[in-house]
């Protein structure tokens, strides 16, 4: 227990206090959604409904993911927020799957399409997957291909980037600063809370929320045994990666290899230019037999 007496507040981005911050708090939600999502002033969020997340298909294998929150406004737009801990194109097919699913399960029969509203998909990431901008804030609609002005409304996807995430980069949108400084800046290290946080009426009542002092016994097990599987999970990821990198390269050295025995070039060559060992030049040798008797 003496982690729990040195810690003083859990970190947001878990299943167990990202559950219990969004998933029974109207207005707290609102303000997540009405600072992170691309909605115009007349499309903002004003009051909301809270759905059971069973609407929300689930598919085999998603580790770590928590599908928190779903809710519909008075217009009869859905809103789904997830948090993801790893990403995955497997991740980012199952948001079109789940947000597709949502706006297709509106349709009632003998109903017009044109009743149909619009389902917005918010999934907060905590990994970097868009390694070639400094864009963290990635947002997708349906659009014409040659002008983007054109768009078939239904479904709009937002992913953000936790860990790229640095304050002075949006400084003129203030409630999108003091959101994604609550998910990014506290964590089970954290000692004291920025005043500008404490400040907003809504963000002060999530850090309350987060004090470590407000959980079970059995709640704070659950919250470590959630950052063990994470830490599982991510080792696997990386493992594989790297094998795959390994095997990649390994791929590529012996083709290099077999192109230079077919030029007749010699085997210490071949094993400084690729990095081979005799033995698997050797064994190369006897696969191309045929070819290098010709």
């Amino acid at each position: 227990m003496l982690k729990q007496m040195v810690m003083k507040y859990l970190d947001p981005k878990a299943d167990l206090t990202f559950k219990k911050i969004f998933g029974n708090h109207p207005k707290r939600l609102i303000s997540l959604l009405n600072a992170l999502l691309p909605l115009s002033e007349e499309e903002q969020i004003h009051e909301i409904e809270y759905l059971p997340t069973e609407l929300v298909p689930q598919l085999e294998g998603g580790k770590n993911t928590i599908v928190d929150v779903l809710c519909t406004d008075v217009r009869g737009r859905k809103f789904c927020v997830e948090m993801q801990m790893e990403w995955s194109d497997a991740f980012q097919q199952r948001v079109l799957f789940n947000a597709s699913k949502l706006y297709v399960s509106q349709a009632k029969k003998g109903g017009k399409y044109s009743e149909l509203q619009p389902v917005y998909s918010l999934n907060l990431i905590n990994d970097i997957f868009a390694h070639d901008t400094p864009d963290f804030i990635h947002n997708y609609r349906i659009v014409h291909d040659k002008d983007s002005n054109k768009v078939i409304e239904g479904l709009h996807f937002t992913f953000i980037e936790l860990p790229k995430f640095t304050p002075h980069s949006i400084a003129d949108k203030r409630m999108m600063v003091l959101w994604l400084r609550f998910l990014t800046e506290i964590n089970s290290n954290t000692k004291e809370i920025p005043a500008d946080l404490l400040n907003d009426p809504e963000i002060g009542k999530a850090v309350e929320e987060l004090e470590i002092s407000g959980f079970s016994d059995a709640e704070l097990r659950a919250y470590d045994k959630f950052w063990d599987s994470v830490s599982v999970e991510r080792t696997l990821i990386d493992d594989s990666y790297q094998k795959g990198k390994e095997e990649g390269m390994n791929l590529r050295s012996l083709e290099i290899a077999r192109k230079m025995l077919a030029k007749g070039i010699d085997e210490v060559s071949i094993m400084d230019m690729t990095g081979l060992t005799a033995e698997e030049i050797k064994l190369l040798k006897a696969e191309m037999g045929d070819f290098l008797n010709k």
